[in-house]
């Protein structure tokens, strides 16, 4: 399978991108307005989207598995099998 040709992919996909750009910035507006900005700034969560979008500005590949490995638990050996439902 060939990637597609990167002009088209942003043909493709730029209005998509735009929007989630759009609402990104929304609501990290809508947290800095918010009562008492300095708590959130110094929430854990405001620092791994702060990193993420240092992923994001990277030049580099592998952003998507970059992005999600930030948002994600690491593997525990231990962690139980989950039971199928009934």
């Amino acid at each position: 399978m060939n990637p597609l040709p990167a002009a088209r992919a942003l043909d493709q996909f730029f209005l998509d991108a735009r929007s989630r750009v759009l609402d990104l910035a929304a609501t990290l507006d809508r947290i800095g307005r918010g009562a008492d900005p300095a708590a959130a700034a110094a929430d854990p969560r405001m620092a791994r989207l702060r990193e993420a979008l240092g992923v994001l500005l990277s030049a580099d590949g592998g952003r998507a598995e970059r992005v999600q490995q930030l948002f994600s638990l690491p593997y525990d050996p231990a962690w139980e099998r989950p039971a199928p439902r009934m």
